[in-house]
């Protein structure tokens, strides 16, 4: 039985929080083709503290799909955390979870996001006060530690276990390493044989179904989780279940949906229609064509023009067998401060 808190999850697959990515249209669609879990982008403690309009925005969640809906939040400050996390639990939140992985710097400078792998007292203060605050469950994802002299995440563990935590992700590389290299999975190894009750979520370099088979049965982890290997590939989850992978037609008929829940989600058309284009990019990927529809698209600004584009693109595309791997990026500087 797979168990998160209370919560009992259908499947050991989920959703990786990304920044700019896994806002509420995104969430449900992955929810949708089997996800067991897609928690939010992270999301600022201050910012929800004060109550800052922006900010509250992205608490909105789809009740009757994202079942439990998991919010991550960031921040430094125990007292802040806390505060921040009693406004989620107000908005619907049923688990807390606390980034304690993001490299970017803006979050780094102010003790948040991986700067609290480098204090670990303070990482556990954290856990601490949210669950007394809300009674809620706290999962916590970490890294490895700060660079590979300090690879920490033994000690962090302990200490977040102590303090309540109730499921621990770990990407498997260090803060130094950003999105680089590769993902060290026998650390998550080791992570679980120490925390053999502890619902441990492996992460890092997951790409494909093989993939996620091969972390569970290499390192021992309850659940994996997926970032990158989902982005313009949600059937992913689909397959993991045992589904087929998408057809053309499927493949047309989702970005389309997506981009209309998108356009809706954002509310200012012109706004939307530019922060999609990553989505499409991360769509068309691997296709035949995708290059000259990239092209096409970014000149676009029009939600009409865009579905036309979406329409002539995807109704037809075939694999490209010649396309480059390149990983998809995610611009993490868009943390929600």
């Amino acid at each position: 039985m797979l168990k998160l808190g209370p919560y009992t999850l259908p499947n050991p697959y989920i959703l990786a929080p990304m920044a700019g990515v896994s806002e509420r249209p995104f969430r449900v669609i992955a929810f949708r083709l089997g996800a067991a879990l897609c928690p939010t982008e992270l999301v600022s403690a201050q910012g929800l503290m004060r109550q800052n309009q922006r900010t509250l925005k992205y608490l909105r969640y789809d009740a009757q799909v994202e079942q439990p809906y998991a919010l991550q939040i960031f921040g430094g400050e125990p007292e802040a955390m806390a505060l921040a996390a009693q406004v989620g639990k107000a908005a619907g939140a049923q688990i807390i979870d606390i980034n304690m992985g993001c490299p970017v710097k803006k979050v780094v400078r102010n003790g948040a996001g991986s700067g609290l792998l480098c204090d670990v007292p303070r990482a556990a203060a954290i856990v601490r006060a949210i669950g007394d605050a809300t009674g809620l469950p706290v999962t916590c994802k970490i890294r490895s530690g700060w660079d590979d002299k300090t690879l920490n995440y033994l000690q962090v563990a302990e200490a977040l276990q102590e303090a309540g935590c109730a499921g621990l992700a770990m990407h498997a590389r260090t803060r130094a390493q950003g999105y680089s290299g590769r993902a060290d999975w026998s650390l998550i190894a080791d992570l679980k044989r120490h925390f053999p009750e502890l619902p441990i979520m492996g992460n890092g370099d997951v790409k494909t179904v093989e993939d996620a088979h091969r972390m569970l049965d290499a390192t021992g982890c309850d659940f994996v989780m997926i970032g990158r290997g989902a982005l313009g590939n949600p059937w992913l989850f689909r397959e993991l279940t045992g589904g087929p992978p998408a057809t053309p037609e499927e493949r047309c008929e989702l970005v389309l949906e997506h981009v209309r829940a998108h356009a809706e989600f954002v509310g200012d058309p012109l706004t939307a229609v530019r922060s999609f284009r990553r989505h499409l990019a991360w769509y068309a990927h691997g296709l035949k064509g995708a290059a000259h529809f990239r092209s096409e698209v970014n000149q676009l600004d029009s939600p009409q023009a865009v579905e036309d584009s979406v329409r002539r693109f995807f109704a037809g595309a075939d694999t490209d067998p010649t396309a480059p791997s390149e990983e998809p990026e995610v611009d993490y500087r868009a943390a929600l401060g």
